[in-house]
């Protein structure tokens, strides 16, 4: 049961960052989280913007970041532009108004498709689990584990991967829907 249990934990662990990911589209509406996935490099290495900035959210269209050491604001500046968010920073000194726009039907299409993509990341993720999973099964089959226990185990790996992909389709149609209602 011990490998049933990595398994779940790494399967798990896919759909917890795919949720991560599609925190990071774009609704129409400000998030701190929108700004997550973007890397900023600075002092001589790629950072997280978060780690060299805060970010907040002083109005529902709007999103404030203020950059700690001021040597850094063109790269936070050009990795927030350079991002495949579609956002324009306005430079107030060492602060940043990102205005969150209107989406529009084509920006709105070009938001699902790259949700599909991450889900499609998520999915070949819990089959790489599923894979070493059955490779760890192979394994202890030669070691001489019981066909039958084999058999049960396999069906469980297979079940648990399916409920896997189950859930990031569920997720994903819930940002999709999200996307397209806003």
């Amino acid at each position: 049961m011990n490998l049933l249990d990595d398994l779940s934990r790494r399967m798990h662990g896919a759909v917890t960052s795919f949720k991560a990911e599609l925190a990071g589209l774009r609704t129409g509406r400000a998030s701190a989280a929108l700004l997550e996935p973007v890397v900023v490099n600075v002092y001589g290495s790629a950072m997280p913007i978060n780690q060299v900035a805060s970010i907040s959210v002083p109005e529902p269209r709007l999103i404030v970041v203020q950059v700690w050491d001021r040597s850094n604001i063109q790269a936070v500046e050009k990795a927030i532009r350079e991002s495949s968010l579609g956002l324009n920073p306005v430079v107030e000194g060492a602060t940043f108004r990102v205005p969150i726009p209107e989406l529009n039907a084509e920006r709105r299409q070009e938001l699902v498709k790259i949700a599909h993509k991450y889900a499609e990341s998520a999915r070949v993720a819990a089959r790489h689990v599923r894979r070493d999973g059955m490779d760890a099964l192979k394994k202890a089959e030669k070691d001489g584990m019981a066909e039958d226990e084999v058999r049960r185990t396999t069906d469980k790996i297979q079940k648990l991967t399916d409920d896997t992909i189950h859930e990031i389709d569920a997720v994903l149609a819930a940002k999709e829907a999200e996307i397209k209602q806003v």
